[in-house]
């Protein structure tokens, strides 16, 4: 860790705790900051500020009192659900108070170059491919961001021959000011987060900061097949490597006479990968083009693909029950989630959807439920997805009130050689904490059947 002085006796706030606040306030008190903690949770109800209070610093729990700003802070940290319409959050930008997320302040303490993924969908399973490839070549990856440790904690411990691979959101991308990735990924841009970001256009801007201190001695590996993404590449002062499943590229990634290529180069070939989806193409020929310039060879490039089959809650496998498969895509948060799962399967499909009402509807979704013969609804959303459900003639479609209890009711709807597909097309929040809690659910009461 670089000992930086920067936040010597600065006066720091601390703004939402969770991982990355309680790891970011213990940083900042080594590197010698007065830091103060503000978390919404009550003290009598949050062990992480209690453990805080017990390092010997400043904690004020229950709510986000604009007071807080009297104490003349030099600079807030801030959690990055928390939105800059927060009226702490546009009190402090008001008096010019610099607000960052965590990734910042990771970057600046950090010995090690990064790698950092970005994009709507495909971010965690790029990063873990990133990860898997560069480990099987030798080339001490560590890995951080929503998909590992906190990338601060990360940092802390990272020497100058490691790699952090790190996942970032557009969430995090907005408050960073000096991060610079050695290689930035930008799979691709959808609408999503729209609640937060209040228009596309603030949403693309917001991934585009991960390569807004790129020059032309960092590299941007960018989705040559969106408008969106090549826009943010045209803007962009970094080496350019595009990567493309539509039309073989002379240079940077793409498929060509089966085989994925990069740099006219043959890597592997395509009916070799084990990971299930032709959307996973997108996330394997990024993949590839980060590891082929950090010199991975391509030998383990195949070992990783050979036996690679997905990430926990993205479309993974859980079990096969009586003739039906059972896979976990909890992290399917929108609607375009959802589409690539379906088109990952043939079979006949027993969909599980709904959670969070956003105000959008799913009319989206229609052509894509061709091979759904039933579908199983739950969480706020249920009305929205069983009328579009109807309209594209499903047969048998039935509300109940969890996921625990949807999978049951799948089964009980499904035949030998069905699919039984979590994908809810939804955020989690209505009834669960995080993806993670709803897709550990759906795995227990799927084993629960046994």
């Amino acid at each position: 860790m670089k000992q930086i002085k920067t936040y010597h006796h600065k006066k720091i706030l601390v703004l939402g705790l969770a991982k990355s606040g309680v790891t970011a306030a213990s940083l900042l008190h080594k590197l010698g900051a007065f830091v103060t903690v503000n978390d919404k949770k009550p003290f009598s109800e949050n062990p992480e500020a209690q453990g805080l209070l017990e390092q010997g610093i400043k904690v004020i729990c229950g709510e986000h009192p604009i007071e807080l700003l009297d104490e003349g802070f030099e600079l807030i940290v801030k959690n990055p659900g928390i939105p800059y319409e927060n009226p702490l959050i546009q009190s402090a930008i008001e008096k010019g108070i610099p607000v960052i997320t965590e990734v910042e302040l990771a970057y600046q303490i950090s010995e090690a170059p990064f790698i950092g993924i970005t994009g709507t969908n495909g971010k965690t399973t790029t990063t873990t491919l990133v990860y898997e490839m560069m480990k099987a070549g030798n080339k001490r990856p560590l890995i951080a961001g929503n998909i590992g440790t906190v990338a601060s904690g990360v940092a802390e411990k990272a020497a100058m021959e490691d790699t952090i691979v790190i996942e970032l959101s557009s969430f995090q991308l907005m408050g960073i000011k000096t991060f610079n990735p050695k290689i930035a990924i930008v799979t691709n841009i959808y609408d999503a987060h729209l609640d937060y970001h209040g228009s596309k256009e603030d949403y693309i801007a917001a991934k585009a900061n991960i390569t807004k201190n790129q020059t032309e001695d960092e590299f941007l590996i960018i989705n040559a097949d969106q408008a969106e993404t090549m826009d943010i590449a045209r803007h962009s002062n970094a080496r350019i490597v595009p990567f493309s499943t539509k039309k073989v590229l002379k240079e940077g990634a793409c498929i060509q006479d089966g085989w994925i290529c990069f740099d006219n180069e043959k890597v592997m070939p395509i009916a070799d990968i084990a990971l299930p989806g032709t959307h996973n193409l997108e996330n394997i020929l990024s993949a590839v083009a980060a590891v082929k310039l950090s010199g991975v060879d391509n030998s383990s490039i195949h070992e990783v693909l050979t036996s690679f089959t997905g990430v926990r809650h993205r479309l993974q496998f859980v079990a096969e029950l009586d003739g039906r498969k059972f896979y976990n895509d909890s992290k399917a948060t929108n609607i375009l989630a959802t589409i690539k799962a379906l088109n990952a399967f043939q079979s006949p499909v027993i969909l599980l959807a709904g959670g969070l009402d956003r105000g959008n509807e799913f009319d989206e979704l229609i052509p894509f439920l061709k091979n759904v013969k039933t579908m199983i609804t739950f969480g706020q959303t249920a009305p929205k997805l069983e009328r579009i459900g109807q309209l594209a003639g499903i047969n048998v479609i039935k509300r109940v009130d969890n996921v625990d209890k949807a999978v049951p009711a799948a089964f009980a709807n499904s035949n030998p050689g069905d699919v039984i597909l979590l994908s809810p097309a939804c955020a989690s929040w209505d009834q669960y904490k995080t993806f993670e809690v709803r897709g550990d659910i759906f795995i227990d009461a799927v084993h629960k059947l046994k």
